[in-house]
Order: C-alpha cells, then structure tokens, then sequence
C-alpha cells in the first residue's frame, strides 16, 4: 500500500528526466550576457542567451531550450506549490536555499537525475544531469521553474548556488522575472489525476515518512 501511494514521486522524477533530454552541439562561449526576453499567461522575463520556445499545449505551461548549452527551461504555475516541493525533499533533493529578487521569495533546490532514453534509465555516470527547481509560493498561486542541464561538460553544475549553474544562468533570469496573477490555476493534486483528499492523504504519508513513524 505504501508503495503504491508512493507511486507519484517515481513518476515526477521520470517526468523531470524526460523533459530534459535534450542533446545538442555547441560549445560554452561568452555570450551568456546575451539575453531572450519572454513572456507566458503567468510569468514574464529574460533568459541567459539564445533561447527558443518549445510549443506546449497549456496556458499553465512554458518549455525553452538553450540549444548551444544543452539547458531546458520548464515553468509551470499552480495553487500550492509549496506541496509539490515536499515531494522533491522526500526524494532527495537539497535545499532550500532562500533569495529574494524583485520583491519575490525563491526557494531554490538542487538535484542530479540520469537520463531516461526509450523508458530506461541510462547509468552513465558522465552522462547525468543537474537540475535546478526555483519554487515561490504567493497567497494564492505557486509559480515553479525546473532547470535541467543536460551536458555537465558545457556548464559548471553545482548543488549550491556557488557554481556557474546558478551564477550564470539562474541567477539572472530570478532577477528579471515578473510572476502574474492567473485565473484559473490548476491545483496541484489534479496534475496526478487525484483528488484533494488523495493527495493530501499523499503528503501525509510523506510527512510521517520524514518523521520516522513509518519505513519507506
């Protein structure tokens, strides 16, 4: 039972993996100054370099790709972000570390994933990825950016906010980020196709995990 409940940290992680497989040629130059402005229905700002769009079907969604460096750029909107990010904790991720930029609070977690290649998970070593989850939670509407880097030897990744992961590239789109005010955004327990009571019943679950009342 306990597996099965726990069944929805497995599938964001893979969802995370697979959104960021992204292997393109290109070399770290010295063009990061350059920037891509953008806009979406919740989130505005400008990315590091030549970003392109990548077409998504919902409102509450926005992929882009840095294709010289191998970076994918997912953002996504909902009513309890905060939720979500206890997910990623119970799964390992570090964090957080806290920055404030442009009147917004940033929760900003690290992570490191294998890439998921035909529904196997490829255990090179040298081919893992890092992944950066910025999270800020308003009263009523949370706003989430994943950014995963897929080609280690084009960026210097670290799990901290020290490396050229975060001072290059993350750093500096928190700063130019405008978050909106959306209607209708989607609750984070209807992304899993659950109800609010089975998701709640979920986190739960985690909680007593991290406290020790049950193994995992």
């Amino acid at each position: 039972m306990e597996n099965k409940n726990l069944i929805i940290i497995g599938v964001l992680i893979a969802i995370i993996a697979i959104l960021g497989i992204v292997f393109a040629t290109g070399a770290l130059n010295n063009n990061k100054k350059v920037g891509t402005p953008f806009e979406t229905d919740f989130m505005s700002g400008a990315f590091v370099g030549n970003v392109e769009k990548v077409n998504t079907n919902e409102s509450y969604i926005g992929s882009f790709r840095d294709n010289e460096h191998s970076i994918t750029y997912n953002l996504t909107t909902m009513d309890n972000s905060s939720a979500l990010m206890e997910i990623y904790k119970a799964q390992g991720v570090k964090g957080p570390d806290h920055r404030t930029y442009n009147g917004n609070d940033w929760n900003i977690y690290f992570g490191e994933a294998m890439p998921n290649i035909n529904n196997t998970t490829n255990i090179n070593a040298s081919k893992s990825m890092g992944i950066i989850i910025c999270e800020s939670q308003k009263e009523s509407q949370g706003y989430v950016l994943y950014v995963i880097f897929e080609d280690l030897s084009k960026v210097n990744f670290t799990l901290n906010t020290f490396g050229d992961s975060y001072v290059h590239y993350i750093e500096p789109l928190l700063k130019t980020l405008n978050l909106k005010k959306s209607d209708n955004v989607p609750t984070v327990h209807s992304q899993f196709g659950l109800t609010k009571e089975q998701f709640n019943q979920q986190i739960q679950l985690i909680r007593q995990m991290q406290s020790g009342n049950i193994s995992k």
